[in-house]
Formats: structure tokens, sequence, C-alpha cells
């Protein structure tokens, strides 16, 4: 086969998806290892562990297991430190950075392999000697909004062998290769977590006063809150305000929060208050670099949302990112992800909303 003697490492958690991801390689001719990192989950761990290793063999390749305490110790840092804020953090973005794709390529150039490769819905193209990411074919497991912060230097040497399946497909060879991950869920849990509650990481890590709850409009208090960090923009249920404030009988939503002063500010009525026209991003991760400092293309400000025709004006590495149709509830701390067809040009983080 072509591919003899090129060594390839594949991340794998023990899921189908990296299962058949190695699958894959073996299948092309490549030399196969295996790199799994220890989850922090105590009470699933030692599964994983057995089952990725079962997999491991029934492919006949190595496997090589790792911690990664100090990467992942940088997610946790990170994640406190936006809800510290006010913000809303999306730590699998700063995870496939700081964790999956960091370590693990040094890990590949380490051991002197040719790739890395993961189980990621991703396809890369490399043109000129550009590094580009480009979208899965399967749209609705599409997950570059989740490595827009990854750089056309770790994009290199990286393979998705997925990137042109869909999930359908990859279930399917798993089961035809009786793979016993073929009927593993998909996970949607917060990693580095472990067993723990996100309740009890926060009480932990960031314990939280309760506080007031005021009206945007008027500024009188209508209530109290539990701690900032467990509510959302946008969020209508759960608020724990009376019938007997407000003047128009409409349903309260929380419209904005104060981290600062430890208030919450929520609004009665249909929500036009959510509304915006443009936003901020203050450092955003090119990983093409753009033709100039003000282009048209799509964005998306939240993974499962359609692509919105937007125009960006750059100044000093700053994004202003103009929608044509004004968005809802844009949420501070997420992450605005650009695209230029299937290309995903780069990402930043949502500093600031008009």
């Amino acid at each position: 086969m072509k591919n003899n003697g090129k060594i390839v490492v594949v991340g794998m958690s023990g899921g189908v998806d990296s299962s058949v991801a190695a699958l894959i390689m073996k299948n092309k001719g490549y030399k196969v290892i295996g790199l799994h990192m220890r989850s922090e989950n105590i009470l699933t761990r030692d599964d994983d562990e057995k089952r990725v290793r079962e997999i491991c063999g029934m492919l006949e390749i190595d496997l090589e297991v790792v911690d990664y305490l100090d990467q992942m110790q940088i997610v946790k840092d990170y994640f406190i430190s936006e809800y510290k804020q006010g913000r809303t953090p999306n730590p699998c973005v700063i995870c496939n950075r700081e964790v999956k794709f960091k370590p693990f390529i040094e890990f590949t150039e380490k051991i002197g392999a040719d790739y890395f490769a993961t189980g990621h819905y991703a396809r890369i193209s490399h043109e000129d000697g550009n590094h580009i990411l480009k979208k899965a074919i399967d749209e609705s497991k599409d997950q570059s909004y989740f490595l827009c912060q990854l750089s056309s230097k770790q994009l290199e040497k990286a393979l998705f062998p997925l990137g042109e399946l869909t999930k359908d497909e990859v279930r399917k060879m798993a089961k035809e290769n009786n793979l016993i991950s073929a009927d593993t869920k998909d996970s949607y849990d917060i990693c580095f977590l472990g067993s723990e509650k996100f309740k009890h990481f926060m009480e932990k890590n960031h314990p939280e006063k309760s506080g007031d709850m005021i009206d945007a409009k008027t500024g009188k208090i209508v209530g109290r809150h539990t701690g900032i960090s467990k509510y959302t923009i946008g969020q209508r249920r759960g608020l724990g305000i009376g019938g007997g404030h407000g003047e128009t009988g409409e349903s309260w939503f929380v419209s904005k929060k104060d981290a600062k002063n430890n208030i919450v500010f929520v609004t009665q009525g249909n929500g036009d208050e959510l509304m915006s026209s443009s936003l901020e991003s203050n450092n955003v991760n090119w990983i093409v670099n753009p033709i100039s400092n003000e282009f048209n293309c799509t964005a998306k400000f939240r993974y499962r949302q359609k692509e919105q025709k937007v125009r960006v004006v750059i100044e000093n590495n700053k994004a202003r990112v103009f929608f044509q149709d004004k968005q809802r509830a844009i949420t501070l701390g997420q992450y605005v992800v650009f695209y230029d067809g299937e290309n995903c040009i780069g990402g930043g983080s949502i500093d600031e909303v008009f």
C-alpha cells in the first residue's frame, strides 16, 4: 500500500468515531499508534481505558496512554475565569487547541510520526503551503466550529478521516468490523468535570452569592438569583419571579448579567432587547489570513446555528462583525466563527455586543 512506512498517531477515546478513524488509517496502509488520554471521570476511566485497549488489540495497533493534567488545568482555569466575568465559556474550543492538538501533536513529533489523526467531523485541504480547515460532508455533525482556534501549522500534520463520511456510515463501518464501540453513545458532557457535577465544581472553584434580580426597564428589584453563572442570556424558565411583579403580565427573561455588582437584569416582553446588529471580537485566530481589512463572509455565533451573512471590519486584530439580519441573544464568551463557503477561516471569542 502507498502509505507503508508512514506513521500516524490517532487520538482514541474509546468511542465509535476515534475507533473508526484508527480503522481507516490502518486500512490505508499507515502504521497506526493509538494515543489515549486518561479521563478525569473516576467512575468511567478504567472502563474507557479497557475498551480502548481492546479496540487497539482488535485492530492490532500499539497504544500509548498519557495524562495531560497541566494542559487540562488550562481549560479549567479558562472555564472558571469566564464565569467570574459573567461570560459563558466554550471549553470545547479551548480543549481542542490546548489539549487535543497541542500536546498530541508534540507527542507525534517526539516519536517521529508523520501525522496525527482524530475522529472529528471536519476536513483539511493543503493548497500552496496553506493548510485549510473545511466543513465536514455531514453538516449535521460538522465540528469545524470547535476547531476554529487551531493554527495552520497544527493542521499541517492533522488528518480527519471521518470528514467525508456521515455518522450513519461511521457506525455501519464499526459494526461491519465488529468494533465494540459501534453502539457507544455520543458524549455531550464537559469532559474535565469527570464524575463531578457542574454545581459542585462551581461551588468549589467559584462559590457565588445570591443577589438581586432587577427589572432592566424600571430598576426595581423583582426577585433574587442564586448565582449569576446559573443563568443564561434569554433564559425564561426557572427565574422564580412571582406574578405580582411587573406591569405587563408578560413572561420575564434574562436580558443582561453584571458580574461585578452581582446583578441579573431581567425584562418582560417578547425579547426585542436581545436583538443586536453587531459584535466585536478582540483577538481572532485567523486560520486563513483575510484578503483585506474589510470583507463579506458568513458566520456562526453558536454551534447549532445556520451560518449568517456578515461584514467583517478588522482593526488592530479586533474584528467588528456587522450582521445582515439582526441576531438574538448573542452571548459574551461564546465564539464567532467565520466561513468562506466550505472553508472555516477563523474565529474568536465574543467580547462585546451592540
